[in-house]
């Protein structure tokens, strides 16, 4: 489930994001991914996600690869007598958590940067991350939620992973953001789709990017061209933050009836969907991790 960051709403398990110089950035943290649907009963969980690649989750990447699509979304949508009030709550819960996370994150990346144009632009969207996480906030309050005891029980793994994922400098931060975090909002940004109009709408704000995405890939671009062989161990770095999202987001989900039942959105049809978004999700992965000039 949120690191030298830039995000990604978000990095998470797929909950958050990196930093740089060993901080955590952006955009939530590793997106839940639901366990197998049981026999018999309503579904509970989903077919497995396809490897490659969090999630999650801090401050998601407005680039090609952003767009989790909409098509299964409209599938579940209209199921049943709308979302569950628990699993809704759950995911507006671990999405706060996350973007405080990646605010942290950010003013840490922001401090550490280079140069005052980097400090800047990095100021810029911790800021961001943080009237997102006032948004959630003020949405759970609405539905007579108690922000803090929503965000409790995400707190831990989103802290653990981002402690096992811990970038080593500046540049694994910014990938981490990017790659980790965006994976992560896409997941977010196809389970809103689930949601009712007002809750969606907020949601896909907190995931929109906040000049992440743009400000990553120009720096790992320029630094990959001035040392080539940096590519082979952000490549690494990338495969293995995929894996660490992905993982945590399973162990969430089995954790949280009420977010699993959210994701299968309680019908068989709705369990094929999601199993065909993680698919898509592995391909915008590979479309992000393209744009940083990682592919091949």
């Amino acid at each position: 489930m949120g690191e030298a960051s830039t995000q990604q709403p978000a990095s998470g398990p797929v909950p958050g994001e990196p930093t740089a110089g060993g901080s955590q950035s952006d955009s939530q943290v590793g997106a839940p991914r639901p366990a197998g649907a049981p026999t018999g009963g309503p579904a509970t969980g989903s077919p497995a996600a396809a490897p490659p690649e969090p999630v999650a989750a801090s401050g998601a990447a407005a680039d090609p690869a952003s767009a989790a699509d909409p098509g299964a979304a409209e599938a579940g949508s209209g199921a049943g007598n709308g979302p569950d009030p628990d699993g809704v709550i759950d995911l507006l819960g671990v999405l706060a958590y996350a973007s405080l996370v990646a605010f942290f994150r950010l003013s840490d990346d922001a401090a550490v940067a280079v140069s005052l144009a980097d400090k800047e632009a990095m100021a810029g969207m911790a800021v961001a991350q943080f009237g997102h996480f006032k948004l959630l906030r003020r949405r759970l309050e609405e539905m007579h939620a108690e922000p803090e005891q929503a965000m409790s029980p995400f707190v831990a793994a989103i802290d653990a992973f981002h402690a096992r994922t811990a970038p080593s400098d500046w540049l694994e931060g910014l990938v981490k953001a990017y790659v980790g975090d965006g994976i992560a909002a896409d997941f977010y940004r196809a389970l809103a789709e689930l949601l009712d109009q007002e809750t969606r709408e907020l949601v896909l704000e907190v995931l929109g990017d906040a000049g992440h995405a743009e400000f990553a890939v120009a720096r790992v671009r320029a630094a990959i061209e001035a040392d080539p062989k940096v590519a082979g161990r952000l490549a690494l770095w990338a495969r293995r933050l995929v894996g660490e999202a992905l993982g945590q987001a399973q162990r969430v989900a089995a954790e949280r009836e009420a977010l699993a039942r959210l994701l299968a959105g309680g019908t068989v049809s709705q369990l094929g969907e999601i199993g065909r978004m993680f698919a898509r999700l592995t391909d915008a992965h590979a479309e992000r991790m393209a744009a940083l000039g990682l592919a091949g």
